[in-house]
């Protein structure tokens, strides 16, 4: 872990959507960091500019005021550049910050800058896929089930009901909405098989480098038992399916593996 000097140059990356969404936040927290420290702002218009601005920032440490968005570009940048190692990197979360305040930075602008100046810098595990995606958090597959109203409301849905309907001796073998079929590998062992409809996966960053997989089978009756493993690598294979890695929705793919990285990036915390 490493603190940092008030000293220290920072680049501040401000995200257009939080300049949209929060300006109030936004002032807020460009007063606090040019209080404290030696601050360049730079206001991107768009994703190039954002890369650029990021690509650009030499010996300043880099703090991007936006949303999960804005904090996965970073991540992702610079993991593309292969320069995650040696670069901490900070956030004050303006807008959907879910994803940021899991991983425990504050919510607040005053809280979240302050952080920045005061804070020390932790190594986290991420996932990298075999697209060069990454995973801060969590992945899974697939999405939450639709509910039954929002279905019904399709056609083909409400064709595939009459089926069932007049066809009830052919129910059981009918996977129902939101079930793929799905094979798991962590490790190259298989957790779960094309023959086991699921209902969900999830996989998540865990300790020491391994990931943590989670798959929930498809139930008749009383729920599953989740089937459980660790790993360092996971490999998806089946059907078309997509996954939601943190923020933003991925696919359809056929076949994705996701690795392991441990320690690989640096996120400015509260320190204890």
């Amino acid at each position: 872990m490493a603190t940092f000097a008030t000293s220290e140059q920072l680049l501040v990356i401000i995200d257009p959507g939080a300049r949209q969404t929060d300006g109030e936040s936004v002032r807020i927290a460009k007063d606090v960091l040019s209080a404290g420290a030696a601050a360049k702002m730079c206001l991107p218009d768009g994703p190039e500019e954002f890369a650029r601005a990021l690509g650009r920032r030499g010996s300043r440490r880099p703090v991007v005021i936006g949303d999960d968005h804005a904090l996965v570009r970073a991540v992702t940048l610079l993991h593309r550049e292969r320069e995650l190692t040696g670069c901490g990197l900070s956030v004050v979360p303006v807008g959907e910050t879910s994803l940021a305040q899991s991983l425990g930075v504050p919510g607040g602008a005053v809280a979240a800058a302050r952080t920045v100046l005061d804070g020390t810098e932790r190594r986290l595990d991420l996932l990298i896929d075999d697209s060069d995606g990454v995973v801060l958090t969590e992945l899974s597959i697939p999405p939450t089930r639709v509910s039954a109203p929002a279905l019904s409301a399709r056609p083909w849905y409400r064709t595939l009901a009459r089926t069932l309907t007049a066809r009830p001796a052919r129910l059981a073998s009918v996977p129902s909405p939101g079930a793929s079929r799905l094979r798991v590998e962590v490790d190259d062992e298989p957790l779960v098989d094309l023959g086991q409809p699921v209902q969900a996966i999830s996989v998540t960053p865990g300790a020491h480098g391994l990931a943590e997989v989670e798959v929930r089978p498809l139930s008749v009756g009383a729920e599953a038992t989740p089937l459980r493993a660790l790993g360092r690598t996971v490999t998806v294979t089946g059907p078309d399916f997509r996954y939601r890695a943190d923020a933003a929705v991925s696919g359809p793919v056929r076949r994705r593996t996701w690795q392991v990285a441990e320690g690989a990036w640096g996120l400015v915390l509260p320190s204890v």
